[in-house]
């Protein structure tokens, strides 16, 4: 039975990430209201409600890694949860921050950095989202936030204002250590910026606009009367015919692994006649999840070089051939569009992985037309790639 819309929204990541933000105010509350007066507790010194106070803080940060880990260990990961996982982030970030500040312990200057750096990062996604382009966050980013919540956290322990001379301040190890953590964090903090500006520097005006960008004009995307006559229905079933033939005169059996063609390379192969033979089936592996979890595509190979690559595109194969126990797999992995461009990744871009059982291959394409052509396209590559496997042995 099909999960309702409420379930599918109420997931155990979403609730977390929902509980993380609910759970704010109550690390503000505890850092900067008088709360041991409220409750009778004199003996708790302001020394021991900071430590209290980044506590609170170190528990609701170790959520952010919890709820990731949820929606991905039970394939659950829901827009909603990509909505509001990193704005719980920058909501926890924010409160620490201004709080710190209203306690005289940080230099608004600082915060000032932090939050222009948000804002200006959200405009450039916005400004890409309407255009199709996906930025994805590097590595810079993600430092910037494990620096950023350390020395949050030794912030509340520590008050870091100078006191005496300047000597005096550099003699104290917690302040060194707190303003050592706080100016990396504001050094990844502007480079993570200066990141995704170089990244969408076509969109925003820095550089030529919509090629270098991946969405080109039609006419420069249409095409050329050979590609157009390789897709056409009989010319995909006469080569299908010609896989199936290579693969029974070999005694060898073919699988496939397809992402953006969604099962269309089973599916010509399947239109023949007399293909049971040959076929042992196929995985529609469309998102990262079950690229992951069906064909064993590393969760570290999808993060560092993204769901069309090259790497992803030799594991799906690899993958595919396992899953399927055929002889020769072939993987495709892309981006049709109209969306979904990514800086170095125009629409067009496909990788087809082949595996048989001596090696795993890939090779990239860059095929022009509409989201429908770039499938055919895909497609008819994809056929060849595995009747050349199959014709050499």
């Amino acid at each position: 039975m099909e999960p309702t819309p409420a379930a599918k929204l109420w997931t155990p990541a979403n609730v977390v990430t929902l509980v993380r933000i609910c759970l704010v105010p109550v690390f503000v509350v505890a850092l900067l209201s008088p709360w041991p007066q409220w409750f009778g507790l004199p003996q708790v010194a302001d020394d021991s409600k900071s430590l209290i106070a980044a506590g609170i803080f170190i528990l609701i940060s170790c959520t952010d890694w919890l709820d990731g880990y949820l929606a991905r260990s039970r394939g659950e990961v829901t827009d909603f949860g990509k909505f509001m996982d990193p704005l719980a982030d920058k909501i926890l970030v924010a409160a620490a921050l201004l709080a710190l500040v209203e306690l005289g312990s940080l230099p608004s200057w600082v915060v000032l950095v932090i939050l222009a750096r948000e804002f200006i990062v959200s405009g450039v996604r916005m400004v890409a989202a309407s255009e199709g382009v996906v930025i994805a966050a590097s590595w810079y980013g993600k430092f910037k936030t494990v620096f950023q919540m350390i020395a949050i956290v030794l912030f509340c322990i520590k008050d870091s204002h100078m006191v005496g001379g300047i000597g005096s301040a550099f003699s104290d190890g917690m302040w060194l250590l707190s303003w050592g953590v706080m100016i990396i964090a504001l050094v990844l903090t502007v480079v993570s910026m200066l990141d995704y500006i170089a990244k969408a520097r076509h969109l925003i005006g820095f550089g030529p606009k919509r090629k270098d960008i991946g969405i080109e004009d039609a006419d420069d995307r249409a095409l050329s009367a050979a590609q157009a006559a390789s897709i056409a229905p009989e010319a995909l079933d006469e080569l299908a015919g010609r896989v199936l033939d290579a693969a029974r005169a070999a005694g060898k059996t073919v699988g496939t692994a397809e992402s953006l063609t969604g099962g269309l390379v089973a599916a010509t192969l399947t239109d023949v006649p007399g293909s049971s033979q040959s076929v042992r089936g196929g995985i529609v592996s469309y998102v990262s999840e079950v690229k992951r979890d069906v064909l064993g595509v590393g969760s570290d190979t999808l993060e560092q070089h993204g769901a069309v690559s090259e790497e992803t595109a030799r594991a799906m194969a690899t993958g595919a051939r396992a899953t399927l126990a055929c002889d020769v797999a072939v993987a495709v992995t892309g981006i049709a569009g109209p969306g979904g461009a990514e800086p170095g990744k125009p629409v067009g871009t496909v990788w087809i992985g082949r595996a048989d059982g001596t090696s795993a291959c890939a090779r990239r394409f860059e095929f022009p037309g509409t989201r429908d052509e770039v499938r055919l396209l895909t497609v008819h590559a994809a056929l060849e790639f595995v009747l050349e496997a199959l014709e050499t042995r």
